[in-house]
């Protein structure tokens, strides 16, 4: 596959005096499905909203299958949006909400009707066709707002938070339905947004951002298991984070804890790995949540606020108990950059 379908290169993106995106590189492949995530003001949406054509940089150029894209207007992209808002018309049904973007590059009748059947049908919302979207369930609506967005032909499809107002269910089901579409068609699609769980079950590559910069990129695998910065370890839930400093983890207070045999730098623990009810450390419980299958704990200790998580078959230790604890090095994760 091509390296470079879509190519940034040293993209710097302002909103007046503010810089939200600088000096941004980013190459994504014909056919793959990449998301940019990050928290909120990381750059991700603004980055989207450059490649649509609906911020124009401030410097560095916009590559889309080979043609500099950057001065283009965004209707001459060649690229598909599909927003958090759904966008539809009330008015409209299923079918000419489909149909009003070829009715507007005054595509022939026959082609209209041939190409939204296809479209709708991609997404199983064939036997909807003469339906209103206020008859729509709302994972019915997004699958619409796709088909929109596919009928057109786009050589790259945006998607701007677009499971964000679906229920947990709806968006387990939308998660599998975008990963049908992109390998059914094989097209280009950069999804935002700022959930990992969706990240990681969605990307071929997450691209983590963070102040208008790339923090990590690599698989959802590599992301997950092994984040190269404090920051991403983070965001991948490694919530247990602390420093070690010539064979000591140092405490939040500055208490230097011995024993510990990584070189300086960072050792993360995610809350699952975190020995409850024997070890060196004590702490005393804050707060305890029942979560399904786990009960999930916060430890305030000497050490600094600890997360842990216990399986739920387990009998949960009460808020205000006393509870030793361990953060077995063997179980940590090293972390060598800074960020």
């Amino acid at each position: 596959m091509s390296e470079s379908f879509v190519s940034l290169k040293n993209l710097t993106l302002a909103y007046g005096d503010t810089v939200a995106v600088s000096q941004l590189s980013l190459n994504i492949r014909k056919g793959e499905l990449i998301t940019l995530l990050g928290p909120s003001g990381c750059g991700k949406t603004t980055t989207m909203r450059a490649i649509a054509g609906l911020l124009s940089p401030r410097s560095g150029s916009i590559e889309i299958d080979g043609t500099d894209v950057t001065k283009v207007p965004a209707n001459k992209r060649g690229v598909g949006l599909v927003f958090q808002s759904y966008a539809l018309f009330p008015h409209l049904s299923t079918f000419e909400n489909v149909a009003f973007g070829l009715r507007l590059r005054k595509v022939s009748n026959g082609e209209i009707k041939k190409r939204v059947e296809q479209s709708l049908d991609t997404v199983e919302l064939g036997e909807l066709a003469n339906r209103k979207p206020s008859e729509l369930s709302g994972g019915q609506q997004q699958r619409l707002s796709l088909a929109r967005s596919l009928v057109l032909e786009p050589k790259v499809m945006l998607l701007d938070e677009p499971l964000s107002n679906l229920d947990a269910r709806l968006r387990l089901d939308m998660r599998s339905e975008l990963q049908r579409l992109q390998r059914n068609s094989g097209i280009t699609m950069v999804f935002v947004t700022h959930d990992q769980g969706e990240a990681l079950a969605l990307a071929d590559r997450v691209v983590l951002m963070k102040d208008g910069l790339i923090e990590q990129m690599g698989t959802p695998t590599e992301l997950y298991n092994h984040p190269s910065t404090v920051f991403a370890a983070d965001f991948m839930g490694f919530e247990n984070i602390f420093e070690v400093r010539e064979g000591a983890l140092i405490g939040r207070d500055g208490s230097k804890i011995s024993g510990y045999n990584a070189p300086s730098g960072s050792l993360a623990w995610r809350p699952g790995v975190v020995s409850l009810g024997s070890g060196p450390f004590h702490g005393t419980v804050a707060g305890v949540s029942f979560a399904g299958e786990m009960w999930e704990y916060v430890i305030t200790s000497p050490l600094g606020r600890i997360t842990a998580s216990t399986p739920a078959g387990n009998p949960p230790y009460p808020i205000g108990a006393t509870l030793a604890f361990d953060l077995p090095e063997q179980f940590g994760h090293q972390i060598k950059g800074a960020g």
